[in-house]
């Protein structure tokens, strides 16, 4: 199994690094445009193999899309990374030409790879990417969910002072800071609804922490982070890969699932070898699907600037 990963800024390069040292993948490309920075970050990855202990074939190129032949799944992280202050949004311009060109390029090798976007705005990257291919759309989607999901985990695993990976919960929506939906009410801890075990007060916490969850990481860190967005990417690809068939909040396209149409926004779905296998619907109360309808204005109004 090959992977392609455009863009070897943080994110790619994490998501990377997690494909390569736990041996998702036999070989594992990590393209860049800016001279010799994939093929450092590549070496750098090398020389941690005799130390992790694996053997993934690794290849970084400078702007080589020849060397991406053949990819089974590719990721696009390519774009401007967020400053802090910036809106996901702000960044729809400049990285919408850069993920059209990508996708162009990707296709003329590897007309048959599953194409997971996570360039920001994702929403709206991931359907301009999908009009651009004109591909089948269990073959293109966005990775978002499954980055906000971890951080809704973790909010909740510090409030409940409990295993995150006990919890089990899910966020939806637009991935952005006003646009992303944390369940709580559908969240457990080992069958046990999260609602018994705190406050609304706290919860309600765990939720706008989460919701900025990416924009607090911006502001600490001056630029936008990238171990939890990369191990995010990789988990999906994993899945892709090996066929776990998990249900995974990924961006798709929608055709009159949650009484949606042409949009890809999140939404929990099965992903197997052949990408989105199954988009799952969930019994949404009155007050959720309302915050999911608003959710997907928001979304169209950001498409309405492509």
């Amino acid at each position: 199994m090959k992977v392609t990963v455009v863009g070897a800024g943080n994110v790619g390069a994490t998501c990377a690094n997690v494909l390569a040292t736990r041996e998702v993948c036999n070989e594992l490309v990590l393209l860049d445009i800016k001279e010799g920075f994939a093929e450092g970050k590549i070496l750098d990855t090398f020389q941690c193999a005799t130390l992790m202990d694996f053997d993934t074939k690794i290849t970084g190129v400078t702007n080589d899309y020849a060397a991406t032949a053949n990819s089974d799944v590719v990721v696009v992280t390519s774009g401007i990374p967020r400053k802090p202050g910036m809106t996901r949004e702000e960044l729809i311009g400049t990285n919408a030409n850069i993920v059209k060109s990508v996708v162009t390029e990707i296709l003329k090798y590897s007309p048959k790879a599953i194409i997971l976007i996570v360039s920001n705005p994702m929403d709206p990257m991931t359907y301009l990417a999908l009009k651009e291919t004109g591909l089948p759309k269990n073959q293109v989607f966005g990775m978002g969910g499954a980055l906000d999901t971890a951080r809704f985990k973790c909010y909740l695993s510090k409030a409940l002072n409990v295993n995150s990976n006990e919890i089990e919960g899910m966020v939806i929506g637009g991935h952005g800071d006003t646009t992303m939906i944390p369940l709580i009410d559908k969240a457990t801890y080992k069958g046990i609804p999260v609602t018994k075990l705190a406050s609304r007060e706290v919860l309600e916490q765990v939720a706008a922490d989460t919701m900025v969850g990416g924009a607090t990481l911006t502001k600490l860190l001056g630029t936008s982070a990238w171990y939890a967005p990369g191990a995010a990417s990789a988990y999906v690809v994993e899945s892709i890969l090996r066929d776990q068939k998990k249900v995974i909040v990924s961006c798709c396209y929608l055709e009159g699932e949650y009484g949606q149409n042409d949009i890809c926004i999140g939404v929990p779905a099965v992903i197997g070898k052949n990408g989105v296998e199954k988009i799952i619907e969930l019994d949404l109360t009155a007050e959720e699907k309302a915050l999911f309808e608003k959710s997907a204005e928001a979304v169209r109004a950001t498409n309405a600037l492509l």
